[in-house]
């Protein structure tokens, strides 16, 4: 494994815009200035303030912008957060700051936020990592553990009383505890570093800086049956697994049903990887991500 303080580097820029409903939108930047803009969808509860392939982006021409999604770190939260919400104040974003060809990474709880945007065309390929998959889709519930199931049993029957319950009871520690539960050992070995560990941690921190509730939110729209038509996404998606990965909450079948609802996409299973692929093969995905824009 590289070095641990490979992987960890604080954010060069941090940045804030109003939306036009007078909200605050906050992200942090690495790389170049007029690097192409590869937006990131963070993961469960986290901030924008964990990057990934930091020390790759300046040879690859590429400025990540990373995201605090509405209610998660410094974004003001939205009054009834969803997908198609958060493509609205992403698009704001893009023409705000006049980003051109915008590339996408969704990592765990951020995949179908990255999926969102890939409906649009001013999204020009994403890359899905250790994604969180649609769980209610028919082909998965078979595969889903028992502890998801009853979660996802449960919002059905009552999301307000789900999205409420999960506002109270959960903390940055809470899903920090869970996060290393759920990981491999291998993922663990990076996740327990002390660099890392530290960062991540942090992120998770400033992610709950306002409460639970947008982390509740993105939770009762990543586990609900989605609104995003995968089969209509013709863009160029990349979805990266890796096969040591023990997440309950990341797709069951390591993408295999993704891959087969969307129509340009791209599998890859790494047999020696875990869930951190994010962060370990960090400059493969970049470098793939890019070399769609070369086919447009």
């Amino acid at each position: 494994m590289n070095s641990m303080s490979n992987f960890v580097k604080p954010p060069e820029r941090q940045k804030t815009m109003r939306l036009h409903d007078n909200r605050s939108l906050a992200w942090y930047e690495w790389g170049p200035v007029n690097g192409i803009p590869v937006l990131l969808c963070t993961g469960a509860g986290m901030s924008g303030t964990l990057g990934f392939g930091v020390n790759c982006l300046a040879e690859l021409g590429l400025k990540l912008i990373a995201i605090d999604r509405p209610g998660l770190g410094l974004s003001d939260p939205h009054p009834n957060k969803t997908f198609s919400s958060w493509v609205d104040d992403i698009q704001e974003l893009i023409q705000a700051n006049d980003l051109p060809n915008v590339l996408v990474v969704g990592f765990s709880q951020g995949a179908p936020f990255g999926f969102a945007l890939a409906e649009c065309s001013f999204v020009k390929a994403i890359a899905i990592v250790s994604g969180q998959d649609e769980l209610t889709h028919p082909r998965l519930k078979p595969l889903l553990h028992p502890d998801v199931t009853k979660m996802i049993a449960s919002l059905h029957q009552d999301p307000v009383e789900f999205e409420q319950r999960f506002t109270e009871i959960v903390t940055p520690h809470g899903l920090w505890q869970l996060i290393i539960g759920m990981s491999a050992d291998d993922d663990r070995i990076l996740y327990e570093s002390d660099m890392f560990g530290k960062a991540y941690q942090q992120a998770l921190k400033e992610g709950f800086s306002q409460g639970a509730q947008g982390y509740a939110r993105d939770l009762v729209n990543s586990l609900s049956s989605w609104t995003i038509a995968l089969e209509d996404i013709t863009i160029p998606v990349d979805l990266w697994y890796g096969a040591l990965d023990t997440s309950t909450v990341h797709s069951p079948d390591f993408g295999a049903t993704l891959a087969l609802r969307l129509p340009n996409a791209t599998h890859i299973i790494d047999p020696k990887q875990g869930g951190s692929i994010l962060w370990t093969r960090a400059r493969d995905i970049l470098v793939k991500l890019k070399s769609h824009l070369s086919l447009i």
